[in-house]
């Protein structure tokens, strides 16, 4: 039986796909739960090897996101070689050696955001101020955490990519904005003793949901994509 899709339901889809951003403010407009329980229960249809599933979320709204971002501002202010809450990441994110051109493209869009909120180069109180906005979630009204079990291997990572992609391009579908955050992986000792997470789960990233704010500039970045040939290779013959 065929399934084929309308123009106008690609359309669609790629509207999401192409709108989705990584929102760095939000306003402070509330959203629905049962929204959020909807677009939960459509990302959840992301497929996952043997069907395992292996996603966990905790989402924080109201006090329990504020508590959350104090204790998590507190330990990210605090001087390194003070007696503070550990900042050892629940994983490696990034490469333990940088290389061409990863190195290339992480530089340009820190230069572009740091251009556009007007810190210059040098100005590491600025910058640190900046990376301390994520543990507000952007001041969004909603905090997503992630968790996976510790159990699970390399594969249960990768369907997990594609969850968190489905929460993204569902939020777009519903005018709601998006940023996944890296940055919570640092705090994973205070994220499960605020939420109560199991030792058996690790934090896999934390994501800010709400409404974009159209007046605020660090909005107005996009990034820029590798054109196809540079990724893609046709084997025809």
């Amino acid at each position: 039986m065929e399934n084929k899709q309308t123009p106008e339901q690609q359309h669609f889809v790629d509207a999401a796909i192409l709108s989705r951003r990584s929102i760095r403010a939000f306003l402070p407009d509330a959203v629905p739960r049962a929204d959020l329980e909807r677009l939960l229960e459509v990302a959840a249809r992301a497929p996952s090897g043997a069907n395992m599933q292996p996603w966990k979320v905790y989402v924080v709204s109201g006090e329990a996101r504020q508590r959350l971002s104090r204790r998590i501002l507190a330990a990210y202010a605090a001087p390194k070689e003070a007696e503070a809450p550990a900042r050892t990441a629940s994983y490696t994110y990034y490469p333990r050696q940088w290389t061409a051109p990863f190195i290339e493209r992480r530089r340009k869009i820190g230069l572009d955001l740091y251009q556009l909120l007007g810190l210059e180069r040098g100005d590491t109180a600025g910058m640190a101020a900046q990376h301390g906005r994520n543990f507000q979630f952007f001041d969004a009204p909603v905090g997503l955490i992630f968790t996976i079990d510790r159990v699970l291997e390399q594969g249960s990572w990768l369907d997990y990519g594609m969850f968190l992609q489905n929460i993204m391009l569902a939020a777009r579908a519903r005018g709601l904005d998006t940023c996944p955050q890296a940055a919570f992986i640092h705090y994973h000792d205070i994220i499960s003793d605020e939420l109560n997470i199991p030792a058996s789960e690790m934090v896999v990233c934390g994501m800010a949901l709400g409404y974009a704010d159209p007046a605020k500039v660090e909005n107005r970045l996009t990034t820029e994509r590798e054109a196809l040939p540079g990724f893609v290779k046709f084997f025809e013959e």
